[in-house]
């Protein structure tokens, strides 16, 4: 009888670290599923599932159990709590992202570039190809700050601070948080390709004044090549001072995180 009872209490303990890691795993999964480099399209469902799981019962050992669930309203408003919650956290850093697609089209725009193209990993559209160069660029950096460690600090914060099952304190500042972190993320993203912007347009402007001054010169067969090794330069350039910038506005991301559930 012992024995039975056991096994009992064993398999109660079992299903209940399952419903906790099942509930961690709402907000992680949704969280995941938006982040770019480690979700999105980019990486194959089941490898986003086993990550969400393995994360999810690592923060379950770390946090208070969750309340039980049933089938009432209650339980299915803390499931739609746990999605918006995640999807919010993982479109922050995603918009973080988009900054620098941002700032690789305009820059693209005064290269001549715009027609070289290639598959966008977060949306699976087509994207220029210096949009994807600092796509990648923001993902090294992400990996250099350790923003994975970061992001996972903030997802056991944003539990601490709102635990399962507890409500939003006030939902109309929780809506606010990402439209003001996109207003951020724009001006990242076009104070980024100002500069290598503006030397293109020098460059196209010179270019159009000598045209003009001699018919003969053809603007496009010498100012396209002009144009692209002058760009190909500030690029170079601009990759030696991108760490700052790009450290700023992660920042400001996981500190818009944090005023998620604040």
């Amino acid at each position: 009888m012992d024995s039975v009872t056991l096994a009992a209490a064993t398999g109660l303990d079992l299903f209940g670290m399952l419903a906790a890691v099942l509930w961690h795993a709402l907000r992680v999964g949704a969280a995941l599923q938006v982040l770019p480099m480690v979700g999105g399209r980019g990486v194959p469902a089941r490898v986003r599932l086993v990550v969400a799981l393995a994360l999810a019962g690592a923060l379950s050992a770390l946090l208070p159990a969750p309340p039980p669930a049933a089938l009432d309203a209650a339980t299915v408003l803390g499931v739609l709590r746990e999605f918006a919650v995640g999807i919010a956290i993982g479109l922050i850093l995603r918009l973080a992202f988009e900054a620098g697609q941002l700032a690789g089209e305009l820059v693209s725009q005064g290269m001549g570039l715009s027609f070289a193209t290639l598959a966008d990993p977060l949306s699976g559209a087509s994207s220029p190809v210096l949009a994807q160069w600092f796509y990648l660029a923001f993902g090294l950096l992400f990996f250099a700050f350790d923003g994975h460690l970061a992001l996972v600090r903030a997802l056991l914060d944003s539990y601490r601070a709102l635990p399962v099952g507890a409500p939003l304190a006030d939902a109309q500042d929780f809506l606010a948080v990402v439209p003001g972190f996109f207003a951020a993320c724009l001006q990242a993203g076009v104070l980024l390709a100002l500069p290598v912007t503006v030397a293109l347009l020098a460059v196209n402007l010179a270019f159009g004044v000598l045209a003009r001054a001699a018919a003969q010169l053809n603007p496009i067969q010498l100012g396209l090549p002009v144009a692209l090794l002058a760009g190909l330069l500030l690029l170079a350039l601009l990759a030696r001072e991108l760490q700052g910038p790009v450290e700023r506005l992660f920042d400001q991301a996981f500190a818009a995180i944090g005023a998620l559930t604040a």
